[in-house]
């Protein structure tokens, strides 16, 4: 069992750590040449920033980890999967690396954690029992890891974002881990929201520092881990749907991406400017209000996962239709309707009192 007191030490320990360290991040980026240009109009910057801050989000996680020591008979290859992701976002940051390089770095990473035998390996279905996942799970599980990786990295767009998205996903995991006393899943996630708190100091709007794909695949991955040894670990049906629940703003958007860049014959890693907190900036939202908004799905969906995660049946359908709604609300701020209907956009327009600008 842990002590409140403990936990507040731990997560003061991995915030400070990261506050700390962040300025020595920002030279060393500078100095092996791990700077984000603005050098086309996907860029929200004017001038050159340090990226690779993603490192001091790391080194405050290990400060924390060093302090609880959790105990887990898969931590040794969590830890070395975690290396192999941090070592994969630095080369990119550095050297910007081919999609296929990174890829084969997150699953590297994933093939090293499913060795260890942390698998999502059965699920328990309605009216059926226990379904083993067996060679389907070892599949499953390296997908969930290269997935959340991505999603955290595709989002990954405005200053403070991905950091704090990241934070709000882990919250929620912390609540449910709390409630269903998963102490090495309360221990990992305390001291990765307080990195990512740490690292916001410098990384809200206006940044001076980047997290780079060092942070976003690291948080990515760890949202994954932790998720895996908590929530999936439940085995029942609806436990497969709160993961997804937690990140729905990065899975959301991964998929518009990955559907939007197949539908103009591009490249899934072609990088553009429609993501969700675009779309919210072409609204006329200033930089730092589009994180805030999304700060505030964020927090609603996590919400909805603590929710979903204890209820009934009958309640747990009342969750999903709700949830679909606000995915229906995401689905029109990015654009993605028939015959350009905003229905749920329009009438939220209507209750505050702005009128929709009428195109000529």
């Amino acid at each position: 069992m842990w002590e409140v007191s403990e936990l507040v030490i731990a997560f003061v320990i991995s915030c400070v750590t990261t506050l700390i360290i962040t300025p020595f991040i920002m030279k060393l980026a500078i100095k092996l040449k791990a700077v984000d240009r603005p050098n086309n109009k996907r860029k929200m910057h004017q001038a050159p920033k340090p990226s690779m801050g993603g490192l001091a989000i790391f080194i405050g996680v290990a400060a924390g980890f060093i302090y609880l020591q959790p105990v887990h008979a898969q931590l040794n290859a969590v830890i070395i999967g975690a290396c192999v992701m941090i070592i994969t976002g630095i080369l990119d940051d550095i050297f910007e690396l081919k999609a296929i390089y990174k890829l084969a770095g997150q699953i590297t990473s994933a093939v090293v954690v499913v060795s260890s035998g942390l698998v999502i390996d059965k699920i328990t279905m309605p009216f059926i029992g226990t379904v083993y996942l067996e060679g389907f799970g070892i599949v499953l599980t390296i997908f969930w890891i290269v997935a959340a990786s991505n999603a955290i990295n595709l989002i990954d767009g405005l200053d403070g974002l991905a950091a704090g998205v990241s934070a709000i996903a882990l919250s929620s995991i912390l609540v449910m881990a709390l409630i269903d006393y998963r102490i090495v899943v309360v221990y990992l996630s305390i001291i990765l929201i307080g990195s990512c708190v740490g690292f916001l100091f410098y990384n809200f709007h206006p940044s001076r520092i980047f997290m780079g794909d060092t942070g976003a695949l690291f948080l990515g991955y760890a949202i994954a881990i932790v998720s895996m040894l908590g929530l999936f670990k439940n085995v029942a049906f609806f436990s497969f749907i709160v993961p997804v629940i937690v990140l729905a703003i990065p899975i959301f958007d991964t998929i518009h991406a990955i559907i939007r860049r197949k539908i103009n014959k591009q490249s899934i890693a072609t990088a553009d400017t429609k993501h969700i907190h675009y779309q919210l900036m072409n609204m006329g939202y200033s930089h730092r209000a589009s994180v805030l908004i999304i700060y505030g799905f964020s927090i609603f969906f996590g919400f909805m996962a603590v929710v979903f995660n204890s209820a009934t049946l009958l309640t747990s359908l009342i969750v999903l239709g709700i949830i679909i709604l606000a995915i229906q609300l995401i689905a029109e701020i990015a654009g993605i309707t028939l015959h350009h209907r905003r229905p749920i956009l329009d009438g939220l327009r209507r209750v505050v009192g702005v009128k929709r600008e009428k195109k000529l």
